[in-house]
């Protein structure tokens, strides 16, 4: 593998540049997907795309697929340097960067591999709905592994550092509306007020309680109501509700904690509210042998020191809904250490590039021994 690699950190580069340029945001990752695909098949591969949706995937050697290795090609919406754009704050950049190192590497060990792989390039992660899309598209089914992997900020992992898994938290994000009735600021036995309604419902969140061992938060994170008169009592609002827990239980817990939170309003003031969830992220369910495989791969490259602790994270990924829906497959994500400042989702979010060809060497490794 070593003469594979040789040249390799330069043309990582070139490809980076052109994704980190080229951003897209979720499900209109149009240029992205022909872009991947284009240099897939300039490689002599074959990319399989879809009819109705962004991402595709590639098959390299022979037979049916039962190792997998997984990307998300999208980007985050936001405001940089005072315009707003698609930006890959998240690092997706560089995961799809990794990705296509990968499956250049093991194209060119295609003779020497002990089965085939899959490549999967999965639009909609910040959307928490391309993993799901992959499932219903049946591009996981046959396979019995499948790696992922995920740049670091310092405060998890050190620049050089490695981790076999990450644990990702759940979230769930709730939007909410409550409907009352409006009446006279003189007269406020005469409505119902929809902002006391909101002040109860955010009392209510902090009554919940779940298991004191796992990490958990639920709050309002935005409440609406009222116009522009200061003499009327809104008998209208609109609210969202953020939650978090480190494991499915106690997501599933919290929820439950919310709907009796509700109710309970609803009679109180006689109001009614309307709650929706919006977004649903799972938390991390890591497999053992995966991750062992991805231990002793980061290991043969860089060596046990540089080989760091599972990292516990309160972030989500939508990689662990693959795992949720097929509880058979057995998978895990590389924690890659790579000074990641100022942070994950900052509009200047920068890394060290340099470890892009590291972490290729390292998914190929865990993918090689998986096989």
């Amino acid at each position: 593998m070593k003469e594979i690699l040789v040249n390799l950190q330069s043309r990582l580069d070139e490809i980076f540049t052109h994704l980190h340029e080229h951003a897209e945001v979720s499900w209109q990752e149009y240029q992205t997907t022909n872009f991947i695909a284009k240099l897939l098949k300039e490689a002599g591969m074959k990319p399989q795309l879809f009819e109705d949706m962004t991402g595709l995937y590639v098959d390299i050697g022979k037979g049916t697929p039962k190792v997998g290795f997984r990307t998300d090609i999208d980007a985050l919406w936001q405001e940089v340097d005072g315009v707003f754009k698609a930006n890959h704050s998240c690092g997706h950049d560089g995961h799809m960067t990794m990705a296509i190192g990968t499956a250049l590497v093991l194209k060119e060990m295609e003779a020497n591999l002990a089965g085939a792989v899959r490549i999967l390039f999965q639009p909609a992660e910040e959307k928490a709905a391309g993993a799901r899309a992959f499932v219903e598209k049946g591009v996981i089914d046959d396979l019995d592994y499948l790696f992922g992997v995920h740049v670091r900020p310092l405060k998890e992992l050190q620049d050089g550092t490695y981790a076999p898994a990450l644990y990702h938290g759940a979230a769930r994000l709730f939007t909410g509306s409550i409907i009352g009735e409006e009446a006279h600021g003189a007269r406020p036995e005469l409505g119902i007020n929809a902002i006391e309604v909101g002040a109860a419902i955010v009392d209510g969140l902090q009554k919940i309680w779940t298991d004191p061992n796992v990490s958990a938060s639920v709050k309002m994170t935005q409440f609406n109501a009222g116009g522009t008169s200061t003499n009327i009592i809104p008998g209208k609002a609109t609210f969202s509700i953020d939650s978090r827990a480190q494991t499915n239980e106690v997501m599933d817990a919290i929820t439950a904690g919310i709907k009796r939170v509700i109710a309970s309003v609803e009679v109180m003031y006689g109001a009614k509210v309307d709650l929706q969830v919006d977004a649903n992220i799972v938390a991390a369910l890591v497999n053992d042998e995966a991750m062992e495989h991805m231990r002793n791969a980061i290991i043969d490259v860089v060596g046990e020191s540089a080989c760091a602790l599972p990292v516990v994270t309160p972030g989500g990924e939508d990689f662990h809904f693959y795992t949720y829906d097929r509880p058979n497959l057995k998978a895990t994500m590389l924690g890659l250490g790579c000074g990641v400042t100022p942070g994950l989702h900052h509009p200047d979010m920068t890394f060290n590039r340099e470890r892009l060809l590291t972490g290729v060497k390292i998914i190929t490794k865990a993918i090689s021994r998986a096989l």
